[in-house]
């Protein structure tokens, strides 16, 4: 067991990642932090309760516990800008997704610090999910790894407007077969009651853009979806069943066709 992440091994050739569940602080970070920071804010909150339908599936679930404005999980550990010219949140972020500061006085964080969160957070949950990958590979010749995210659906700093309530990446079809990501697009074409976009301003973070590997049978898609559709997105940003309820059979719906699409392709 470890206090990094939470994980269950599932049986079918899905695994689904979640790197911004966490909302812990380590007690040595929290006297440095603003009273923005210590809420947590920009959390994707409550998914493993929105994807709990993922047991019913077989699906092994990652999700981190400590927060992303520890160390991003889904940043490259050399934090390189995955949107060249636009907003950079970066992998050890100063500044919330609305500009707030995180940390008191404005301080800036040393290189040495950095690479201890990279070494004590980052490193453990990239070795984790390497590690089930290649597990479910080997029991299955294919993967099916869905990046699960959640975000504001309005952040004037990072987006112009309202962004679209479900959003699809795989790197530009880069991150996986072109078939998996039909069997998406029919789900969403089915979608009357939320608005959508496929590799449009979400093309996918780190994680779908590292492991996904279609001529390797890694098949990696994320949803970015937005929060006004299962929460509230205002702090203490609580889960709404009344809203939730409506969307879950949504997001089942694309995972399920991309997962009956992945094993397809190994018959």
């Amino acid at each position: 067991m470890t206090d990094l992440f939470q994980f269950s091994r599932g049986t079918a050739p899905l695994l689904i990642s979640i790197p911004h569940l966490g909302s812990q602080i380590p007690d040595a970070q929290r006297p440095h932090m603003t009273d923005v920071a210590l809420q947590s804010g920009d959390t994707d909150w409550h998914l493993d309760t929105l994807y709990q339908f993922a047991q019913a599936l077989g699906a092994s679930v990652l999700g981190a516990r400590y927060s992303r404005y520890v160390v991003d999980l889904n940043r490259p550990p050399n934090d390189e800008s995955l949107y060249p010219g636009q907003t950079k949140t970066g992998l050890c972020p100063t500044q919330a997704f609305r500009g707030d500061a995180l940390y008191q006085n404005d301080a800036v964080l040393t290189d040495t610090e950095r690479a201890q969160r990279l070494e004590a957070y980052w490193k453990p949950y990239h070795a984790k999910l390497q590690e089930e990958i290649d597990r479910i590979k080997a029991e299955h010749g294919t993967v099916l790894l869905w990046e699960a995210h959640s975000i504001a659906s309005v952040l004037p700093r990072l987006f112009e407007g309202k962004l679209p309530d479900l959003n699809i990446g795989t790197s530009d079809g880069a991150s996986c077969a072109p078939d998996i990501l039909a069997a998406v697009h029919e789900q969403l074409n089915g979608c009357k009651d939320y608005t959508w976009a496929v590799n449009g301003r979400f093309k996918g973070g780190y994680i779908t853009r590292h492991y996904g590997s279609p001529a390797d049978n890694v098949h990696a898609i994320q949803l970015e979806m937005c929060q006004s559709t299962y929460m509230d997105e205002t702090y203490p940003y609580g889960y709404r069943p009344d809203l939730a309820d409506k969307v879950i059979p949504v997001v089942e719906g694309m995972v399920t066709a991309a997962l009956r699409q992945t094993t397809a392709r190994q018959r």
